[in-house]
Order: C-alpha cells, then sequence, then structure tokens
C-alpha cells in the first residue's frame, strides 16, 4: 500500500470521526479553537491508535493469513465501508450533546475507531511502503498519518456542524464508505494480477 491508497484510507476512516463531529458542532451553540481541537485530539488519537493496536495483533498470525492476505484485506475493507453507507443511508436518528467530558469523549473515539483496528490488521497482510525502511516504521509513519488527518477533518467537522448543520454527514459517511470498499477492490484486483 503506498501513500496515495493510504491517504485515501485515512480520509475514509475519518469519515465516521467527521460524522460525530459535525452532530458534536451543531449541538454546541459557539465553537472555538479549544472544543474543535479536543474533538480533533481524541478522535485522530484513537484512529492512529487502534490500527497500530490491529497491526500488532495482525503480525503474531501472520504466518497463518499470508495466503489469504488479500482475502482478509478485501472483506474487511468492503465490510467495514458497507456498513458506513448502510449507517449514512439508514432512518436512524442520531441525536448529540456538546458534552466534551471524558467519558463521552472515550466512548465516541472508540465506536469511530473500531473500524480502523480492522484495517490494522490489513497492514500486517498488505504492508504499508511510504518510506524506504522496514514495515514496522512504514507501519507507524502510516498510522501518525491516519491521526493527523483524522484530526484536521475531525476539527473542520466541528466547524462545519456548526455552521451548516448536518447538510454534509451523510454524503461524508457514504463517500468514506465507498473509498474503503474502493481500496478493498483495488488490494484483490492487484492480487490476481489485474492491476
Amino acid at each position: 500500500m503506498g501513500i496515495v491508497e493510504l491517504l485515501l484510507l485515512a480520509i475514509g476512516l475519518s469519515m465516521d470521526a467527521f460524522a460525530v463531529s459535525v452532530c458534536k458542532g451543531l449541538a454546541m451553540r459557539k465553537v472555538n479553537f479549544k472544543n474543535a481541537c479536543i474533538c480533533g485530539i481524541w478522535f485522530g488519537g484513537f484512529q492512529a491508535l487502534m490500527p497500530f493496536v490491529g497491526y500488532l495483533l495482525g503480525c503474531n498470525f501472520e504466518q497463518y493469513i499470508n495466503a489469504i492476505a488479500p482475502w482478509i484485506a478485501f472483506t474487511l475493507l468492503v465490510l467495514i465501508g458497507g456498513n458506513m453507507v448502510r449507517e449514512a443511508l439508514s432512518d436512524e436518528d442520531e441525536t448529540e450533546s456538546a458534552n466534551l467530558d471524558l467519558k463521552t469523549m472515550f466512548l465516541m473515539a472508540v465506536a469511530t475507531s473500531i473500524d480502523a483496528l480492522a484495517v490494522g490488521i490489513t497492514f500486517a497482510c498488505v504492508p504499508i511502503k511510504i518510506v524506504n525502511t522496514g514495515t514496522f516504521t512504514n507501519t507507524v509513519i502510516g498510522v501518525l498519518i491516519i491521526g493527523i488527518i483524522t484530526f484536521l477533518i475531525s476539527c473542520s467537522g466541528v466547524k462545519i456542524g456548526n455552521v451548516f448543520g448536518t447538510k454534509y454527514k451523510t454524503k461524508a459517511e457514504i463517500a468514506g464508505g465507498i473509498i474503503l470498499i474502493a481500496i478493498g477492490v483495488k488490494i484483490l484486483l492487484e492480487h490476481f494480477g489485474v492491476l
């Protein structure tokens, strides 16, 4: 997985955090830099932590899954992406409060980054290749990039939610899901030598 795929993956993964950030911004009477950064740090931090944990778990089982690694990556990414699209199109009404306390933010950060744990497992199957160093170093750089992108998108989401409401929430979740599905298909096509 190269830098372009990683950036697209990071954007796709950050869409859940973006959607929650939009809702947070919508619930706030006035958004300030501190509130936006609190959301960004929580979501970006967990979006970086979870794929790293997934990578470590995946490395322990790498010898067992190498033969089916592209299928695992494809399946996980399509399931995650499909679930994001399904949730975006569902009629379930989400209510959000402006509360930024430790318990609330921890639970939301974990909930929006569970899919990143599964993506981290794919990093053990389909290693990141950004710089000419070892797989571990590339993975650390990759998860930092995911965290930074999620931080920036989440901070933006709080402001967008405060200004525009939920107008872009559904579209962002659908776009994120489609990106993840496309990356999964690309990995599988590369496995078959089509790309």
